[in-house]
């Protein structure tokens, strides 16, 4: 007897995600490639000779992997200690430090490459001067507009993935291990290198490359920094070229677009089935949480050593941004006679461009987290409650969206979305809420599948015994208890999307220029204390989401 066929429209709605996949990430993407290689008609790496063949992008290439190299050693030397101090020891005000160490995570990093340019200016850099008067120096201590100057904002700005990365990994460790150290007469620096490092090196690897790729693929901070030293970027370098505004200019930016697709490719692939498949065994079965390291005597100084610290890399950057939207005469101290005003706070909150671009970022950030929520939400269900062949496929292009860099992802669907397909969205607020969703959607989806894992299928059967459909089993069942984790994953996608500048930066018109690109344009070509303005304005709007965040899940999730 044939089974009896039933409508289910999660397999439509699956379906459809599948399809806007494929039709806006994998179709883009696999068309970059043949364009890169396919110029002319025919294969041919003619291009490639031709770009290659110049000096600059050579050197591009090469600061590039530098930087971002140095970024990934610098930001895991300084991510794993932190992560060991807040997590695992008694080290006074543990909580303040874990928000302050992950709070550049949520700020938009061309900020911080403001503060830092303010700070480190080498002719008015206010802790230049500072330091210069101080110690009686005969020229300027820093320079900003060095790789030096460079791989310390990347740093600065990406070390907190290698910290949330390295801090989860110690809370599901298995105690028992490093107790048995402990016993055997080890103390706790030599139980730290001898047992917990080692037990550590794949989550440590996996920190590392993650910050390598996000500082590889960065372009916010090379743009301010970098350019005006003269130190140019691969990300800077396809920018420049899409500006050119000609098929030739757009052929070489795919030819060098190849480049940091295939990296972030490679390194998602080490990160996800090499590294991610060793075998070491961390995590016990027992409800245990791994013993807190006494400090003893020198629980002091190393609190006032994180401290200082956390004062120069979150707390002094931030400060100047927030001194330098009160200055008139950037030379001299917001404290000198007449040097303070509320003037660029009034611009910022009453003219019409900016106002109409902080419009656009919401507008565009609400579409792409509220319909980017939606895929996670379904597509977690499909991975955690159902058996069907391929279920892994979405889950793994939507990592591939994140892990490919924002240039990448914005010249892709210039070339693909602007009418020659049959799809025209170019210039419109659609590129830019697709753009948003193929990048971010991760966030949420890991956010969803954590949760949904945690429910007993029991629930769902329950309520399907009882005559529910899956909609309303969806509706009764899985939302209301995934609800904390499907609002805090709506966050983690809203906040990103609304500060974004690289793929904004390519995609926007007049009509969709959005708060990030404004906040740039006004930092490279108008008013430095107006950006400024700008800039604490979404500081304290992401601090207080933060806030709204924390309230809306318990306190189950915040930064």
């Amino acid at each position: 007897m044939m089974k009896k066929f039933t409508f289910d429209i999660k397999w439509i709605l699956i379906a459809g995600i599948i399809g806007f996949l494929l039709v806006f990430q994998v179709f883009p993407l696999v068309y970059l490639l043949f364009r890169a290689f396919f110029a002319t008609g025919h294969f041919s790496l003619e291009s490639f000779a031709r770009i290659y063949s110049y000096a600059l992008n050579w050197t591009c290439l090469k600061n590039t992997l530098f930087t971002a190299l140095l970024s990934m050693v610098f930001g895991v030397l300084i991510a794993f200690p932190l992560a060991w101090l807040v997590g695992r020891t008694n080290l006074h005000g543990r909580r303040i430090f874990r928000t302050l160490f992950v709070m550049t995570y949520m700020v938009p990093p061309y900020v911080g490459a403001m503060a830092w340019l303010r700070l480190l200016n080498p002719s008015v850099g206010t802790l230049n001067v500072f330091l210069q008067k101080i110690f009686g120096l005969a020229g300027m201590p820093f320079n900003i507009y060095t790789t030096g100057g460079l791989v310390w904002v990347l740093t600065t700005f990406y070390y907190p993935y290698a910290f949330i990365t390295i801090s989860r990994a110690m809370e599901k460790m298995d105690p028992s291990l490093e107790e048995a150290s402990r016993i055997s007469g080890a103390s706790p620096l030599k139980t730290l290198f001898t047992v917990t490092i080692p037990l550590m090196l794949p989550s440590i690897a996996a920190a590392g490359l993650l910050v390598f790729v996000a500082a590889a693929s960065c372009y916010g901070i090379p743009s301010i920094i970098g350019a005006p030293g003269k130190i140019y970027t691969v990300t800077t370098r396809i920018v420049d070229y899409v500006y050119v505004g000609s098929q030739q200019g757009l052929t070489d930016a795919t030819v060098l677009a190849v480049f940091l697709m295939l990296l972030a490719m490679v390194i998602l692939y080490v990160s996800n089935f090499v590294i991610g498949k060793k075998d070491y065994i961390t995590v016990s079965g027992k409800s245990v949480r791994p013993a807190v390291v006494d400090l003893g005597r020198w629980n002091l100084p190393i609190t006032i050593l994180v401290g200082a610290f956390a004062f120069i890399v979150v707390i002094l950057p931030f400060a100047t941004v927030f001194m330098t939207s009160f200055t008139v005469n950037m030379g001299k101290s917001l404290f000198a006679a007449g040097n303070m005003t509320t003037k660029y706070w009034g611009i910022i909150f009453s003219r019409k461009s900016i106002i109409k671009s902080f419009r656009n970022s919401v507008f565009s950030a609400l579409w792409a987290a509220t319909l980017g929520m939606i895929v996670c939400v379904i597509m977690a269900y499909l991975l955690k409650r159902t058996n069907v062949k391929g279920k892994a496929v979405p889950d793994f292009l939507i990592t591939v969206g994140s892990g490919t860099p924002s240039v990448v992802i914005a010249l892709a669907l210039i070339m693909t979305m602007s009418g020659r397909f049959g799809i025209n969205i170019y210039n419109t607020m659609a590129i830019l809420v697709v753009a948003y969703m193929i990048k971010y959607m991760l966030m949420g989806m890991r956010t969803v599948v954590s949760a949904i894992s945690q429910i007993s299928p029991s629930l769902e059967e329950a309520a399907q015994i009882s005559g529910a459909g899956w909609l309303r089993r969806m509706k009764d069942v899985v939302l209301p208890l995934t609800a904390p984790s499907v609002v805090a994953g709506w966050f983690l996608i809203f906040m990103p999307c609304f500060y974004e500048l690289t793929m904004s930066n390519l995609l926007y018109s007049d009509n969709t220029k959005t708060l990030g690109v404004e906040l740039y344009l006004y930092q490279t070509y108008h008013s430095q204390q107006t950006a400024s303005a700008l800039a604490a304005a979404i500081l304290i709007l992401v601090a207080v989401l933060n806030i709204l965040m924390n309230r809306l899940t318990k306190g189950k999730f915040s930064i």
